[in-house]
Protein backbone atom coordinates (compact mmCIF):
# COMPACT_ATOMS: atom_id res chain seq x y z
CA UNK A 1 0.00 0.00 0.00
CA UNK A 2 1.07 3.21 -1.12
CA UNK A 3 2.49 5.71 1.96
CA UNK A 4 1.38 9.10 0.11
CA UNK A 5 -1.73 9.79 -1.09
CA UNK A 6 -0.57 12.26 -4.45
CA UNK A 7 3.17 12.03 -5.81
CA UNK A 8 3.63 16.28 -7.05
CA UNK A 9 6.42 16.26 -9.72
CA UNK A 10 7.64 19.44 -10.15
CA UNK A 11 9.82 20.97 -13.43
CA UNK A 12 11.87 23.79 -11.76
CA UNK A 13 12.44 27.34 -14.03
CA UNK A 14 13.77 30.73 -12.84
CA UNK A 15 10.45 32.37 -13.30
CA UNK A 16 7.82 28.72 -12.94
CA UNK A 17 7.09 25.64 -11.84
CA UNK A 18 5.39 22.92 -14.29
CA UNK A 19 3.18 20.83 -11.68
CA UNK A 20 1.73 17.11 -12.02
CA UNK A 21 0.77 14.86 -9.64
CA UNK A 22 0.60 11.06 -10.00
CA UNK A 23 -2.55 9.41 -7.51
CA UNK A 24 -0.92 7.30 -4.75
CA UNK A 25 -3.67 4.03 -5.15
CA UNK A 26 -2.05 3.44 -9.25
CA UNK A 27 -4.46 6.18 -10.57
CA UNK A 28 -4.38 8.67 -13.10
CA UNK A 29 -0.81 10.89 -14.37
CA UNK A 30 -1.72 14.17 -14.80
CA UNK A 31 -0.94 17.73 -15.20
CA UNK A 32 -2.14 20.65 -12.87
CA UNK A 33 -0.36 23.29 -14.84
CA UNK A 34 2.23 25.94 -14.30
CA UNK A 35 2.26 28.47 -11.02
CA UNK A 36 4.99 31.09 -10.28
CA UNK A 37 8.59 30.11 -8.72
CA UNK A 38 7.70 31.96 -5.46
CA UNK A 39 7.60 30.97 -2.09
CA UNK A 40 3.76 32.45 -1.48
CA UNK A 41 3.03 30.33 -4.91
CA UNK A 42 3.81 27.15 -3.77
CA UNK A 43 1.91 27.44 -0.35
CA UNK A 44 -0.70 28.07 -2.43
CA UNK A 45 -0.09 25.00 -4.77
CA UNK A 46 0.29 22.88 -1.33
CA UNK A 47 -3.32 24.01 -0.17
CA UNK A 48 -4.54 22.83 -3.14
CA UNK A 49 -3.07 19.66 -3.68
CA UNK A 50 -4.16 19.22 -0.05
CA UNK A 51 -7.96 19.18 -0.40
CA UNK A 52 -9.11 16.24 1.24
CA UNK A 53 -6.06 15.85 3.52
CA UNK A 54 -3.77 14.29 1.00
CA UNK A 55 -0.26 13.27 1.95
CA UNK A 56 2.18 14.42 -0.33
CA UNK A 57 5.70 13.69 -1.30
CA UNK A 58 7.39 16.24 -4.19
CA UNK A 59 10.28 15.54 -6.30
CA UNK A 60 12.20 18.27 -8.69
CA UNK A 61 15.73 17.95 -10.45
CA UNK A 62 18.67 19.43 -9.55
CA UNK A 63 19.84 22.50 -11.48
CA UNK A 64 20.66 25.98 -11.44
CA UNK A 65 18.10 27.06 -8.38
CA UNK A 66 19.44 25.30 -6.16
CA UNK A 67 17.73 23.72 -2.91
CA UNK A 68 15.28 26.83 -1.94
CA UNK A 69 12.05 24.48 -2.90
CA UNK A 70 13.30 21.72 -1.01
CA UNK A 71 14.28 23.45 1.99
CA UNK A 72 10.84 24.89 1.56
CA UNK A 73 8.81 22.07 1.64
CA UNK A 74 10.88 20.30 4.17
CA UNK A 75 10.30 23.10 7.00
CA UNK A 76 6.45 23.10 6.09
CA UNK A 77 6.83 19.07 6.88
CA UNK A 78 6.34 17.68 3.78
CA UNK A 79 8.88 14.84 2.01
CA UNK A 80 10.78 16.36 -1.49
CA UNK A 81 13.15 14.51 -3.08
CA UNK A 82 15.80 16.34 -5.41
CA UNK A 83 16.58 14.26 -8.46
CA UNK A 84 20.23 13.44 -10.29
CA UNK A 85 18.99 14.49 -13.60
CA UNK A 86 21.86 11.90 -15.38
CA UNK A 87 19.89 8.84 -13.46
CA UNK A 88 16.44 10.03 -14.55
CA UNK A 89 15.07 6.88 -16.74
CA UNK A 90 14.33 8.11 -20.04
CA UNK A 91 12.73 6.17 -23.23
CA UNK A 92 15.74 5.77 -26.11
CA UNK A 93 13.05 7.00 -28.72
CA UNK A 94 11.24 9.91 -26.90
CA UNK A 95 12.87 13.15 -28.84
CA UNK A 96 10.02 15.27 -27.62
CA UNK A 97 11.16 17.52 -24.16
CA UNK A 98 8.72 19.74 -23.11
CA UNK A 99 8.15 21.02 -19.13
CA UNK A 100 4.65 19.65 -19.15
CA UNK A 101 5.86 16.15 -20.38
CA UNK A 102 8.74 16.39 -18.14
CA UNK A 103 6.68 17.39 -14.65
CA UNK A 104 4.17 14.43 -15.89
CA UNK A 105 7.18 11.69 -16.43
CA UNK A 106 8.70 12.82 -12.62
CA UNK A 107 5.29 12.13 -11.03
CA UNK A 108 5.02 9.10 -12.86
CA UNK A 109 8.87 7.81 -12.27
CA UNK A 110 8.59 9.05 -7.99
CA UNK A 111 5.81 6.89 -7.75
CA UNK A 112 7.51 4.20 -9.28
CA UNK A 113 10.22 4.37 -7.13
CA UNK A 114 12.71 4.87 -9.45
CA UNK A 115 14.36 8.40 -9.18
CA UNK A 116 17.83 9.07 -7.12
CA UNK A 117 17.75 11.31 -5.09
CA UNK A 118 21.07 13.58 -4.65
CA UNK A 119 22.26 14.78 -1.22
CA UNK A 120 21.28 18.04 -0.06
CA UNK A 121 23.51 19.97 2.18
CA UNK A 122 22.29 21.88 4.58
CA UNK A 123 22.94 25.88 4.73
CA UNK A 124 26.22 25.69 6.43
CA UNK A 125 27.55 22.68 4.23
CA UNK A 126 26.60 24.97 1.31
CA UNK A 127 27.79 27.67 1.88
CA UNK A 128 31.66 26.14 2.74
CA UNK A 129 30.84 24.45 -0.58
CA UNK A 130 30.00 28.07 -2.48
CA UNK A 131 33.64 28.74 -0.58
CA UNK A 132 35.41 26.02 -2.10
CA UNK A 133 33.77 27.01 -5.77
CA UNK A 134 34.53 30.21 -5.37
CA UNK A 135 38.13 29.71 -5.36
CA UNK A 136 38.26 27.28 -8.22
CA UNK A 137 36.98 30.60 -10.09
CA UNK A 138 39.14 32.58 -9.12
CA UNK A 139 42.16 29.79 -10.06
CA UNK A 140 40.63 29.81 -13.81
CA UNK A 141 40.04 33.70 -13.97
CA UNK A 142 44.01 33.79 -12.32
CA UNK A 143 45.33 31.28 -15.17
CA UNK A 144 43.44 33.08 -17.98
CA UNK A 145 44.95 36.33 -16.81
CA UNK A 146 48.66 35.12 -16.50
CA UNK A 147 47.76 33.59 -20.24
CA UNK A 148 47.17 36.42 -21.23
CA UNK A 149 50.06 38.62 -20.02
CA UNK A 150 52.68 35.91 -21.14
CA UNK A 151 50.81 35.94 -24.80
CA UNK A 152 51.09 39.51 -24.38
CA UNK A 153 55.20 40.02 -23.80
CA UNK A 154 55.78 37.30 -26.25
CA UNK A 155 54.25 39.13 -28.87
CA UNK A 156 56.37 41.78 -28.28
CA UNK A 157 59.56 39.79 -27.89
CA UNK A 158 59.80 40.04 -24.04
CA UNK A 159 61.00 37.10 -22.84
CA UNK A 160 62.26 35.70 -19.07
CA UNK A 161 65.67 34.97 -19.12
CA UNK A 162 64.96 32.70 -15.57
CA UNK A 163 63.95 29.33 -15.00
CA UNK A 164 60.68 29.42 -14.02
CA UNK A 165 57.42 32.10 -13.95
CA UNK A 166 55.88 33.77 -11.35
CA UNK A 167 58.40 33.40 -9.05
CA UNK A 168 59.95 36.72 -7.06
CA UNK A 169 62.38 37.19 -9.48
CA UNK A 170 59.66 36.96 -12.36
CA UNK A 171 57.72 39.89 -10.88
CA UNK A 172 60.79 41.71 -10.35
CA UNK A 173 61.93 41.08 -13.95
CA UNK A 174 58.07 42.12 -15.01
CA UNK A 175 58.06 45.27 -12.73
CA UNK A 176 61.20 46.30 -14.84
CA UNK A 177 60.05 45.77 -18.08
CA UNK A 178 59.40 48.73 -20.48
CA UNK A 179 58.10 49.44 -23.67
CA UNK A 180 58.84 51.94 -26.12
CA UNK A 181 55.25 52.61 -27.07
CA UNK A 182 53.18 54.81 -23.80
CA UNK A 183 49.98 52.92 -24.79
CA UNK A 184 51.52 49.23 -24.86
CA UNK A 185 53.56 49.97 -21.39
CA UNK A 186 49.80 51.04 -20.31
CA UNK A 187 48.45 47.83 -21.60
CA UNK A 188 51.01 45.98 -20.09
CA UNK A 189 50.81 47.09 -16.60
CA UNK A 190 46.68 46.65 -16.77
CA UNK A 191 47.71 42.91 -17.39
CA UNK A 192 50.02 43.10 -14.66
CA UNK A 193 48.12 44.80 -12.32
CA UNK A 194 45.07 42.16 -12.83
CA UNK A 195 47.50 39.41 -11.92
CA UNK A 196 48.35 40.80 -9.03
CA UNK A 197 44.69 41.53 -7.95
CA UNK A 198 43.59 37.68 -8.79
CA UNK A 199 46.76 36.53 -6.39
CA UNK A 200 45.45 38.82 -3.64
CA UNK A 201 41.74 37.38 -4.28
CA UNK A 202 43.33 33.74 -3.83
CA UNK A 203 45.05 34.35 -1.13
CA UNK A 204 42.18 35.88 0.92
CA UNK A 205 39.94 33.41 0.15
CA UNK A 206 42.72 30.94 1.23
CA UNK A 207 42.63 32.63 4.41
CA UNK A 208 38.84 32.32 4.97
CA UNK A 209 38.89 28.42 4.33
CA UNK A 210 41.18 28.09 6.79
CA UNK A 211 39.26 29.57 9.82
CA UNK A 212 36.03 28.45 7.81
CA UNK A 213 37.04 24.71 7.67
CA UNK A 214 38.30 24.96 10.92
CA UNK A 215 34.52 26.25 12.54
CA UNK A 216 33.35 23.43 9.91
CA UNK A 217 31.73 20.43 11.54
CA UNK A 218 33.40 18.38 9.17
CA UNK A 219 36.57 19.42 10.46
CA UNK A 220 37.53 15.83 12.16
CA UNK A 221 37.16 14.68 8.71
CA UNK A 222 39.23 17.43 7.14
CA UNK A 223 41.81 16.89 9.82
CA UNK A 224 41.84 13.22 8.79
CA UNK A 225 42.61 13.41 5.18
CA UNK A 226 45.37 15.83 4.99
CA UNK A 227 47.18 12.51 7.01
CA UNK A 228 47.38 11.38 3.21
CA UNK A 229 49.52 11.96 0.72
CA UNK A 230 48.65 14.88 -1.55
CA UNK A 231 45.95 15.99 0.10
CA UNK A 232 46.30 19.49 1.61
CA UNK A 233 44.15 21.72 3.04
CA UNK A 234 42.10 23.17 0.08
CA UNK A 235 41.55 19.42 -1.02
CA UNK A 236 40.81 17.90 1.87
CA UNK A 237 37.94 20.98 2.51
CA UNK A 238 37.33 20.53 -1.33
CA UNK A 239 36.26 16.60 -0.70
CA UNK A 240 33.51 17.21 2.04
CA UNK A 241 32.58 20.22 0.98
CA UNK A 242 31.32 18.24 -2.05
CA UNK A 243 30.18 14.85 -0.95
CA UNK A 244 29.85 15.41 2.77
CA UNK A 245 29.16 12.63 4.96
CA UNK A 246 31.85 9.84 3.55
CA UNK A 247 29.38 7.27 5.80
CA UNK A 248 26.56 7.28 3.35
CA UNK A 249 28.62 5.41 0.98
CA UNK A 250 28.05 1.58 1.82
CA UNK A 251 31.52 0.54 0.58
CA UNK A 252 34.47 2.09 -1.49
CA UNK A 253 33.30 1.30 -4.89
CA UNK A 254 30.24 2.93 -4.40
CA UNK A 255 32.27 6.02 -3.58
CA UNK A 256 34.47 5.56 -6.65
CA UNK A 257 30.97 5.15 -8.90
CA UNK A 258 29.70 8.28 -7.52
CA UNK A 259 33.31 10.39 -8.27
CA UNK A 260 33.42 8.78 -12.10
CA UNK A 261 36.67 7.16 -11.36
CA UNK A 262 35.74 3.41 -12.57
CA UNK A 263 36.11 2.58 -16.26
CA UNK A 264 33.18 2.46 -18.18
CA UNK A 265 31.68 -0.99 -19.49
CA UNK A 266 30.00 -2.49 -22.65
CA UNK A 267 29.49 -6.03 -22.27
CA UNK A 268 26.98 -8.47 -23.79
CA UNK A 269 27.31 -12.24 -24.01
CA UNK A 270 30.87 -13.27 -24.03
CA UNK A 271 32.60 -10.14 -24.85
CA UNK A 272 33.60 -7.90 -22.23
CA UNK A 273 34.87 -4.52 -23.44
CA UNK A 274 36.06 -1.75 -20.88
CA UNK A 275 37.02 1.79 -22.07
CA UNK A 276 37.96 4.89 -19.81
CA UNK A 277 36.14 6.45 -17.01
CA UNK A 278 33.04 7.25 -16.65
CA UNK A 279 33.53 10.90 -15.31
CA UNK A 280 30.50 10.68 -14.03
CA UNK A 281 29.20 12.15 -10.63
CA UNK A 282 31.07 15.11 -8.73
CA UNK A 283 34.02 16.51 -10.91
CA UNK A 284 35.22 19.03 -8.31
CA UNK A 285 36.21 16.35 -6.48
CA UNK A 286 37.71 13.71 -9.02
CA UNK A 287 39.94 16.67 -10.28
CA UNK A 288 41.40 17.28 -7.09
CA UNK A 289 42.06 13.48 -6.24
CA UNK A 290 43.86 13.43 -9.54
CA UNK A 291 45.70 16.41 -8.96
CA UNK A 292 46.62 14.92 -5.64
CA UNK A 293 47.57 11.50 -7.11
CA UNK A 294 50.33 12.96 -9.22
CA UNK A 295 52.42 13.21 -5.93
CA UNK A 296 52.49 9.01 -5.28
CA UNK A 297 54.90 9.00 -8.52
CA UNK A 298 57.77 9.38 -5.77
CA UNK A 299 59.02 7.00 -3.31
CA UNK A 300 56.74 6.45 -0.11
CA UNK A 301 58.45 9.00 2.22
CA UNK A 302 57.02 10.37 5.69
CA UNK A 303 57.99 13.90 5.31
CA UNK A 304 58.18 16.69 7.84
CA UNK A 305 54.89 18.59 6.64
CA UNK A 306 52.92 15.12 6.72
CA UNK A 307 53.98 13.56 9.51
CA UNK A 308 53.02 16.99 11.72
CA UNK A 309 49.11 17.11 10.02
CA UNK A 310 49.06 12.82 10.83
CA UNK A 311 50.21 13.90 14.05
CA UNK A 312 46.68 15.49 14.36
CA UNK A 313 44.78 12.50 14.13
CA UNK A 314 43.92 9.22 15.43
CA UNK A 315 46.63 5.91 15.27
CA UNK A 316 43.88 4.43 12.97
CA UNK A 317 43.99 7.47 10.43
CA UNK A 318 48.04 7.28 10.70
CA UNK A 319 47.91 3.91 9.38
CA UNK A 320 45.39 4.01 6.86
CA UNK A 321 47.70 7.03 5.20
CA UNK A 322 50.79 5.26 5.63
CA UNK A 323 49.20 1.95 3.78
CA UNK A 324 47.88 4.26 1.42
CA UNK A 325 50.96 5.77 0.21
CA UNK A 326 53.23 2.59 0.53
CA UNK A 327 50.65 0.92 -1.54
CA UNK A 328 50.08 3.64 -4.31
CA UNK A 329 53.82 4.33 -4.64
CA UNK A 330 54.34 0.94 -5.19
CA UNK A 331 51.75 0.56 -7.79
CA UNK A 332 52.37 3.83 -9.55
CA UNK A 333 56.17 2.72 -10.32
CA UNK A 334 54.51 -0.64 -11.33
CA UNK A 335 51.41 0.29 -13.83
CA UNK A 336 54.68 2.97 -15.25
CA UNK A 337 56.98 -0.07 -15.42
CA UNK A 338 54.31 -1.54 -17.80
CA UNK A 339 54.37 1.17 -20.28
CA UNK A 340 51.34 2.72 -18.93
CA UNK A 341 50.36 6.40 -19.99
CA UNK A 342 51.11 9.23 -17.16
CA UNK A 343 47.59 9.78 -16.94
CA UNK A 344 46.28 6.75 -16.83
CA UNK A 345 48.43 5.77 -14.05
CA UNK A 346 47.44 8.71 -12.13
CA UNK A 347 43.93 8.02 -13.02
CA UNK A 348 44.56 4.73 -11.56
CA UNK A 349 45.93 6.36 -8.59
CA UNK A 350 43.20 8.65 -7.94
CA UNK A 351 40.41 5.96 -7.92
CA UNK A 352 42.68 3.85 -5.46
CA UNK A 353 42.81 7.14 -3.63
CA UNK A 354 39.24 7.26 -3.27
CA UNK A 355 38.74 4.08 -1.45
CA UNK A 356 41.30 5.57 0.93
CA UNK A 357 39.41 8.61 1.23
CA UNK A 358 36.42 7.00 1.72
CA UNK A 359 38.17 4.20 4.56
CA UNK A 360 39.09 7.71 6.54
CA UNK A 361 35.84 8.85 6.62
CA UNK A 362 34.41 5.76 8.16
CA UNK A 363 37.34 5.80 11.11
CA UNK A 364 36.29 9.58 12.17
CA UNK A 365 33.59 10.14 14.00
CA UNK A 366 30.28 11.27 12.31
CA UNK A 367 29.52 15.09 11.97
CA UNK A 368 27.28 16.80 14.54
CA UNK A 369 25.14 18.40 12.04
CA UNK A 370 23.81 22.08 12.64
CA UNK A 371 20.65 22.60 14.80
Amino acid sequence: MNEFNKYVGLDVHKETIAVSVAEGNGGEVRYVGEVANTPEALEKLIRQLRKGGANLSFCYEAGPCGYGIHRQLRDLGWECLVVAPSLIPKKAGDRVKTDRRDSLALARLHRAGELTAVWVPDGAQEALRDLMRAREDMKHLQKQAKQRLLAFLLRHGKRYGGQDNWTQKHYRWLEQTKFDQPLQQIVFQEYLDTVKAMNRRIDSLDQQIQGSAAESVFWPVIEGLMALRGISLITATTIVAEIGDLRRFASAPQLMAYLGVVPSEHSSGSSKSRGSITKTGNGHVRRVLVEAAWSYRYPARKTVTLQRRAERTSEAVQEIAWKAQKRMCGRYQLLQSRGKLKVQVTTAIARELAGFVWAIGQTVPPPIAHA
